[in-house]
């Protein structure tokens, strides 16, 4: 997958018996996911999308050249990017998570902590799902300023403050 692409939703099943799919927008405005056309799929292929009205989860959504329910159903739990350049610019303290997984994390007296895996939001707030080789299971890192000090995207680093305990 290009570093060009970052995801922005994923489609979740046939919506009714026209082609329209059920689609879980990944955008801090939810909505916004439409001025991001044409989305492309993991695979290469190119969609439009119309929002046709929101729903429970999401919104019911029209992709171009996509008119039956079979077609609909064939598409269920694809991934759909847009590519980097149409996003906005963020302010120099937000990130999109594609750019921090991946990234090394190093306490701040630069001891290697691990690998972040994933970004993760359960409802409370973003946490860094960090592995390692010296980590028996994943850890989840807060994702707040006490806890992640620093973020050095061009060294690939993270320098992170834990809660006394955490990689115990």
């Amino acid at each position: 997958m290009s570093d060009d692409l970052i995801c922005v939703g994923s489609i979740g099943g046939s919506f009714g018996v026209r082609g329209d799919v059920r689609l879980k927008s990944f955008c801090a405005e939810p909505s916004d996911i439409a001025n991001y056309n044409p989305l492309v799929t993991e695979d290469g292929r190119s969609f439009a999308i119309t929002l046709i009205g929101p729903m429970k989860s999401g919104y019911s959504v029209r992709l171009s050249g996509v008119s039956s329910k079979e077609d609909a159903d064939a598409l269920s739990g694809e991934k759909l990017f847009a590519r980097r350049a149409q996003l906005p610019a963020l302010p120099d303290d937000e990130y999109y998570h594609t750019d921090l997984e991946g990234l090394e994390v190093v306490d701040t007296g630069g001891a290697v902590l691990g690998t972040v895996k994933t970004v993760q939001n359960h409802g409370a707030g973003d946490l860094l799902e960090v592995i390692g080789p010296q980590i028996k299971t994943a850890v989840l890192l807060p994702f707040t300023l006490a806890a992640v000090p620093t973020i050095d995207l061009a060294a690939k680093r993270i320098v992170a403050d834990p809660p006394e305990g955490l990689f115990e």
